[in-house]
């Protein structure tokens, strides 16, 4: 019989009204969905790492000025196999002719040319976005069918379209590692559609509303989802598997309230450690770590939310055939396994402090990168491929950005002469060092008589003009000390001459008017790519590699020498300083992440089981855990991105530690009913379900992102994710309980609970059964 309204507690009145109002959250739900299919489309999506730098990193401030004060090209890398020097000069003569190329770099040198492989590398003449860019660019593949070619480039929108195509096949993979996961776990087969249609509307509004964050990141963007169905999956499972023990006992209505009601709390506490190690990572100072922790933490909260409000409508909707699809329990008995823990528990523990002691140090030596350039992932995409293959047959480039104050042509050529000294510089090219004509640079000082022999001006013309410039800088005393004695830049006198041109008041012949545009346009586009009203930018081709000691030393004797010259107006852009500050910053974030996840999840355990040992047994393990995970990197010698570190060791300790709750609380319930060893195996026989039924999904989906995403980013997130999860499972499976079992009496000494109990039975002379 149901309870009158009156006799309702708060908790059972909300309960009631989603039950009983379920239609209109239907339509809520249906009228959000709707919505979000279109406002999908209205997310913005960051593909640069770079961007969430801090702005006060050298990196950050030289991309800003870089955008703000120069025009980067677009550029690709063309590798041609199979053919003969003649051949490869004849088509890139003919590539040359499409529209939006305004340059191919070829010549004979191994740079360009090595057995039978041909390199072209190619200048756009728009940016990587630009109209004028894309078409070219696919007017140069369509030329090149016929050719054995392999082309790295990144132009347009097509890494993220193939990084959208990669994660809807792990979207669709997960998916059928979601359902055949639950099929197994569930008790009956309807309660599959019902998990299925809470977490498809979770799913969908998550990524409906990322538009309300402005821009979001690739990898948000890119396993936001996934992360989702396989963080949150066990809220619905727990909500399920409470009504389905209530219907034993329960009309459906009923069994729905009362099961809401038991879940909430339990379905709250257990989502408060993932939150906080969500939380941790957003005080990142690398701030692609705020955004996923806001990402993350929005799909957490409207999963919660869609569990509580759409799911009880849905159980009450689908409990007629929920009824009669009850089917035999797939998943197995654990028993040995539970023996052999109890049997064990002298031993295995011994084995793990010894092991996690080694692990600290190994995962503290794990190799990082801090670019994709080094990662290798399972699946390789064509870009990749085509990278790799012209790495190994031509010398892999490192370009560096040196960004100085303009104006003095003199210091700019003494300090590139400096630069070109060190062994690890191929080439440094400036602005003031460009070749103009005859031999001469562009920074080159000329008297009039060198001018004027120079472009075949009459003199007196010239002398004319070099009044005119000093007169119109105000320099007056070269124009009475003498003007034959008066040198000025060689760029600086040919923009004063094209001025008068057009102003008038010189004129030339068809043929030095000819010679002189065609000069005047290169020297242009020259200015656009290397100097400003405001600064230089000196470009480095460095033969040392992207990333490393080495190349971290050699980028602070590189800003020491320009600084000789230009004091601290010195500014060096590229991807190993990017990686420097990428460096730099994730050793602090590291930190703050360890401590701030493990300080939150302290104080939700601490609260939970109000216990002082409790919190401290579930975190060794954890933290074991996470050492474990990434001790394999250094022992295989293989780098992980940093990433990968910051983000999954938050997960762990976030979100598998639900695993080591699920077990501790049925070991503090039962423990309360019997001795610590039945209490301890009946909580392995209870616990291992939902941590099956979670851990297997949560895994399956980290090493499905990590096999099918050829982003070495992301494959690298998933695949640790993947490993961290599996060796959680095994620990709080394997080693949590011994610990409990071990430490029965200190937890006992350190429980709040228990202590509030005795005193009760001193003070009352009874119990209380709750």
């Amino acid at each position: 019989m149901s309870k009158s309204s009156e006799k309702l507690s708060p908790l059972e009145k909300i309960a009631a009204f989603i039950v009983d109002r379920r239609k209109g959250f239907y339509l809520i739900y249906i009228l959000l969905i709707i919505f979000s299919l279109f406002s999908t489309n209205w997310v913005s999506v960051n593909n640069e790492l770079t961007d969430y730098l801090s702005e006060e990193t050298e990196t950050r401030q030289g991309l800003s000025l870089m955008e703000n004060e120069f025009v980067t090209y677009a550029t690709a890398e063309i590798m041609i196999d199979n053919i003969s020097y003649a051949d490869a000069e004849v088509l890139c003569n003919e590539l040359k002719a499409i529209n939006g190329i305004k340059d191919i770099a070829f010549d004979s040198t191994d740079n360009h040319y090595v057995n039978a492989s041909a390199l072209f590398s190619v200048t756009f003449e728009g940016t990587s976005s630009d109209d004028i860019t894309v078409t070219a660019f696919n007017e140069i593949e369509n030329r090149l069918d016929d050719y054995d070619t392999y082309i790295s480039a990144s132009i347009g929108d097509a890494d993220s379209k193939r990084m959208a195509n990669e994660m809807n096949m792990v979207m669709l993979i997960a998916c059928v590692i979601i359902l055949a996961v639950l099929l197994i776990s569930s008790h009956t087969y309807m309660e599959i559609p019902v998990l299925v249609i809470t977490f498809g509307v979770a799913a969908i509004l998550n990524k409906g509303t990322n538009f309300m964050l402005g821009t979001i990141s690739f990898i948000s963007n890119s396993i936001a989802v996934v992360l989702q169905l396989a963080l949150a999956i066990d809220y619905a499972i727990i909500l399920c598997h409470r009504y389905t023990e209530e219907r034993e006992s329960k009309e459906p209505r009923e069994a729905v309230i009362t099961a809401l009601c038991k879940a909430i709390p339990e379905i709250s506490g257990s989502c408060l450690t993932t939150l906080s190690g969500l939380a941790a990572m957003g005080f990142m100072q690398f701030k692609i770590g705020f955004d996923m922790s806001i990402v993350l933490i929005k799909a957490i909260i409207i999963s919660i939310l869609s569990v509580f409000t759409l799911m009880p409508g849905l159980l009450m909707s689908f409990s007629k055939l929920i009824d009669k699809t009850h089917h035999k329990n797939f998943v197995p008995q654990i028993t040995a396994w539970s023996n052999g823990v109890i049997k064990a528990r002298f031993v295995t523990p011994c084995i793990f402090a010894v092991l996690i002691v080694i692990c600290f140090f190994l995962s503290n030596n794990c190799p990082y990168a801090y670019s994709d350039t080094d990662l290798d992932t399972i699946k390789k995409n064509e870009t990749q491929i085509a990278r790799e293959m012209i790495n190994d047959t031509f010398s892999r480039t490192n370009v560096l950005a040196v960004i100085v104050p303009s104006g003095d042509y003199e210091k700019e050529q003494a300090l590139k002469s400096k630069l070109e000294k060190y062994s690890q510089v191929d080439s440094v090219t400036g602005l003031a060092s460009v070749e103009a004509i005859d031999g001469y640079a562009v920074g080159d000082k000329l008297s009039p008589r060198e001018f004027s022999e120079l472009t075949d001006m009459d003199i007196e013309v010239v002398r004319l003009l070099y009044s005119s410039y000093a007169a119109k800088g105000e320099n007056y005393g070269k124009i009475v000390g003498g003007i034959d004695n008066y040198k000025i830049a060689l760029l600086d006198m040919f923009d004063f001459v094209f001025e008068m041109i057009d102003e008038g008041y010189v004129s030339l012949d068809d043929e030095m008017q000819k010679d002189l545009d065609e000069l005047h346009n290169q020297l242009t586009d020259g200015k656009k790519q290397l100097g400003s009203e405001n600064y230089s930018r000196l470009v480095m081709n460095l033969n040392i590699p992207e990333e490393g000691e080495e190349t971290f030393e050699f980028l602070s004797t590189v800003r020491e020498t320009a600084k000789r010259f230009y004091g601290d107006d010195v500014i060096l852009v590229g991807n190993a300083t990017s990686n420097y500050d990428l460096s730099v910053a994730f050793v602090r974030d590291n930190l703050i992440i360890t401590i701030l996840s493990i300080v939150f999840v302290l104080i939700v355990l601490f609260f939970t089981f109000q216990s002082a040992g409790i919190p401290l047994i579930l975190i060794l393990v954890i933290q074991g855990s996470i050492w474990l995970n990434f001790s394999f990197p250094t022992l295989q010698d293989k780098p992980i991105f940093f990433m990968s570190y910051l983000v999954v060791s938050s997960i762990q300790m976030g979100a598998n530690i639900d695993y080591a709750i699920v077990i501790t609380n049925r070991y503090t319930e039962l423990r309360r009913e019997m001795n610590k060893f039945e209490a301890i195996k009946q909580s392995l026989d209870l616990a291992f379900p939902t941590i099956f039924t979670s851990g297997t999904i949560l895994a399956c989906a980290g090493f499905a992102i990590g096999l099918f995403s050829s982003n070495p980013v992301i494959s690298s997130v998933g695949s640790a994710l993947g490993r961290g999860t599996v060796i959680s499972i095994i620990l709080v499976m394997g080693i949590l309980p011994q610990l409990l079992v071990l430490g029965d009496f200190i937890i006992e000494k350190t429980s709040f609970s228990l202590k509030d109990i005795k005193e009760h039975i001193k003070i009352g002379g009874g119990t209380d059964e709750e």
